[in-house]
């Protein structure tokens, strides 16, 4: 597997820009969270830089001026990493690697890293594997001087082909192979789905590190790994559940992100392939994250984009411990009078209208609301469950409840 070697505890500069689609307040956000993953991965910022472009450089992705600052001060303080938020073209991330003299990652290639340490199962290791050489495959002239020259000596000697188009032709056949035993763990997954008979299935689905493996822990009294960080939960863990004598199987799924690669979304789309087959989605939110709003908007859009956007879907509100209501008074620019304006009564109320009543306030780790969290979960697979209705119901929310 291609795996980033690193130490500990690598000094790290991050690199990110506003434009129009982005302002520096959504900047700051990403860079946060970029931050995080470096954390995650083993690196310590140390720096964050940022500039506003209107259009990205074709050579170093940012301004000449920046890149020079961003050298002068990698140079003195010896960074070995330097991460820009947004994906690199091969050409700019070769340019800059030359100018810098540094590694340099994307946005895409830290998470691909990630996933990395983070995959235990041979399933997992495959599908990042896959993705990495993916990723890889257009970035090879980058990665090694030796592959300009050609081929030499007996045999070898004419037209020829180059390292690089050798290279690139043991690349192409690794992930024709990877791809090929995909297919036959989808075969093996696909069985393991079948015999697990007509029990309603249930997923839970949210943004990376909102607290699925926690709740999936509290709901199945198993033992699911999780931690205070980034893809903590890569292999898809079943389980099968029972309330009030009710069974069902419940699935703890990867976490989503915002600019998820789309050689991850394309690699795990087997993994994905259980929140395909739930006839539940409970949708996990951390309430006390300032961008909970757009974390849900990603979320969407990616369920959306593998067709479960119709799918019965309960919105979970976790972390009410956490809610500081200061932090949404900085974020929204609004005084102490309109303090009681993004109250944690007030979240709750707007998004009861939003969802139809389908949405829970919730703390798993405090076990706050919990009780009633297992009633509704009670009354919607029974719902699912009932004879008279067609296993597709979960297609018409008319069909449920809206308490």
């Amino acid at each position: 597997m291609l795996e980033l070697k690193k130490s500990n505890f690598e000094n790290t500069v991050l690199v990110g820009v506003t434009n129009s689609n982005q302002d520096d307040f959504k900047l700051n956000e990403y860079l946060e969270e970029l931050e995080f993953l470096t954390k995650t991965a083993g690196g310590t910022v140390i720096k964050k830089f940022k500039q506003s472009i209107v259009s990205p450089n074709a050579k170093f992705f940012i301004g000449k001026g920046k890149i020079e600052e961003i050298n002068k001060f990698v140079r003195i303080n010896e960074v070995s990493m330097v991460v820009f938020d947004d994906e690199l073209s091969p050409t700019q991330q070769a340019n800059i690697e030359r100018f810098l003299k540094c590694k340099i990652l994307d946005r895409t290639a830290l998470i691909l890293d990630i996933f990395a340490q983070r995959a235990k199962t041979s399933y997992a290791k495959t599908q990042v594997e896959l993705a990495q050489y993916e990723y890889l495959l257009p970035r090879l002239k980058g990665l090694w001087t030796h592959l300009e020259r050609q081929r030499g000596g007996i045999g070898m000697r004419g037209p020829g082909e180059t390292e690089i188009e050798t290279d690139r032709r043991i690349v192409r056949d690794k992930i024709s192979l990877l791809k090929k035993k995909l297919l036959v763990i989808d075969k093996q997954m696909k069985v393991q789905r079948g015999n697990r008979g007509s029990l309603v299935k249930v997923a839970l689905v949210g943004y990376t590190n909102v607290g699925k493996s926690t709740i999936m822990n509290l709901i199945s009294k198993t033992n699911v790994f999780a931690e205070d960080k980034l893809f903590a939960t890569l292999d898809t863990t079943v389980r099968k559940v029972v309330i009030n004598t009710l069974p069902f199987l419940l699935t703890d799924t990867v976490g989503f992100i915002r600019k998820l690669p789309t050689q991850l979304i394309e690699s795990f789309k087997s993994t994905l392939q259980e929140v395909k087959d739930a006839d539940i989605l409970l949708h996990v939110v951390d309430i006390s994250h300032t961008s909970f709003e757009d974390h849900i908007n990603s979320v969407e859009k990616i369920l959306h984009e593998i067709n479960c956007h119709n799918k019965y879907s309960l919105m979970i509100f976790n972390k009410i411990d956490n809610y500081n209501n200061e932090d949404f008074i900085d974020k929204y620019s609004l005084g102490e009078e309109n303090e009681d304006n993004i109250s944690l009564v007030k979240w709750k109320n707007t998004w009861m209208n939003k969802t139809g009543g389908k949405a829970l306030f919730i703390s798993a780790t405090r076990k706050v609301n919990i009780e009633n969290f297992k009633k509704q979960i009670y009354h919607i697979v029974k719902q699912v469950d009932m004879s008279h209705y067609p296993k597709n119901d979960y297609l018409y929310p008319e069909y449920f409840s809206k308490s």
